[in-house]
């Protein structure tokens, strides 16, 4: 989950000099050929959840997924990740798994341990999203923390899988410290980086907290990518089945055919039923309308989360043996709902 937008920010002298440094300093093309095509669009392809650090992802050291320990080696790791990515596909029905990334964990020891999620979830079919976060403490201010790791973390993560076609990449988690144009800049930058990576494989975070993909898709620099969207009830207070259906509608316009909501939720672990109206009740409100929303418009979406321990979003829960874990599901309400959302089952109309 993601704080509303707040808080101190840097100034806008301060800003455009560090955005100058991070362009200047992006690092090397891995390759010289030409943008592709725009591809044909489809987002309803992905079906998944989220797979997070206990600590929300956010890290001044490796991150490491709710289930597994920074001791493990890459067969440890990769047996662990087996049984929780089959766990996703056979209590949710899901194809797709979203996974932290940060310096720490690439450019350090852990990333040869870290690889064995990714490999586990590609082998298995999964479509495996890698997403840029950032710190704490003051590093958590909706900027790229370092340009002169940042980028040396790419160059390693797209050199290892830019030939599984299975493996996704999003430059950045809920770029807030930037404004629109600043992110659509830095979202180009990236492309032209990495120039060989099929804009197809790449989603491009909407603008502020991933919180509107207006701006990035009428930029035709980022022709051809897929747009996240994350979009939460703790927005607000209280809103009615409509008034949510509305406010998700307007932050995608008219560029649902490339967005995917690669972070959505509410609470499971607390008894709220999704699957019976409860107009009184904001987050069943919630849950109801984004579901159905993404149904109507075909769009693919990705739980936030499908695990993470300690959070009472999350849709799935560790059992059994620690070193051969397996999962089970802490809302069945909330899992019909997701399977709606993906085209399968019923729903129940508020």
């Amino acid at each position: 989950m993601r704080p509303t937008p707040a808080g101190t920010r840097r100034t806008p002298r301060l800003r455009a000099a560090l955005l100058a440094l991070l362009i200047a300093g992006a690092g090397t093309s891995l390759s010289g050929a030409p943008a592709q095509a725009a591809p044909r669009m489809d987002t309803s392809q992905f079906k998944g959840v989220n797979w997070a650090d206990p600590r929300d992802n956010f890290a001044d050291d490796p991150v490491v997924l709710s289930g597994l320990s920074l001791s493990d080696s890459y067969a440890q790791t990769y047996t662990k990740s087996s049984r929780v990515i089959s766990a996703f596909r056979a209590n949710l029905g899901a194809n797709t798994v979203r996974l932290p990334i940060n310096p720490y964990t690439v450019n350090g020891t852990y990333w040869k341990s870290y690889r064995a999620v990714i490999d586990a979830a590609s082998a298995k079919g999964f479509k495996v999203i890698l997403s840029y976060w950032e710190g704490t403490g003051p590093r958590k201010d909706g900027f790229i923390d370092d340009q002169a790791t940042y980028w040396p973390m790419w160059n390693t993560v797209v050199k290892a899988y830019k030939s599984d076609r299975n493996v996704y990449f999003e430059p950045m988690n809920e770029p807030h410290g930037y404004t629109d144009t600043e992110w659509a800049d830095l979202a180009a930058k990236w492309l032209d980086t990495y120039a060989s990576v099929p804009r197809n494989r790449v989603f491009v975070s909407g603008a502020g907290y991933n919180d509107h993909v207006t701006t990035v898709c009428a930029d035709p620099r980022l022709k051809g990518t897929y747009l996240s969207l994350h979009h939460y009830g703790f927005w607000k207070e209280y809103a009615t089945y409509d008034q949510w259906v509305a406010d998700l509608k307007v932050r995608i316009g008219d560029c649902a055919n490339r967005t995917v909501a690669d972070e959505f939720g509410a609470h499971m672990t607390t008894g709220f039923d999704y699957n019976k109206p409860a107009p009184d009740n904001n987050f069943v409100n919630y849950m109801q309308a984004v579901t159905d929303t993404f149904r109507e418009l075909k769009m693919g979406s990705v739980y936030w989360p499908g695990l993470r321990t300690g959070d009472t979003y999350s849709l799935q829960t560790l059992t059994g043996d620690p070193s051969r874990p397996w999962l089970e599901t802490t809302n069945q309400s909330g899992a019909d709902r997701l399977a709606w959302a993906w085209g399968r089952g019923k729903a129940v109309r508020p």
